[in-house]
């Protein structure tokens, strides 16, 4: 059985790789604040938590 060659060079659609340098400025303010979003989300999730979790003990 022969070995076909790759229908693609693995590069991406952007042509830089998965993690490549895009041509678009507004995709690294995009992933920022994407970023920014999970951190305050992680940290009202966090929050949450602990809340429950004072209250639970107070019963």
């Amino acid at each position: 059985m022969a070995v076909r060659e790759a229908s693609t060079d693995g590069s991406g659609a952007s042509g830089g790789g998965f993690l490549g340098r895009s041509d678009n400025p507004y995709l690294l303010q995009e992933h920022t604040m994407a970023d920014v979003a999970f951190v305050v989300a992680a940290l009202a999730v966090f929050a949450l938590v602990a809340a429950v979790a004072k209250g639970v003990t107070k019963l």
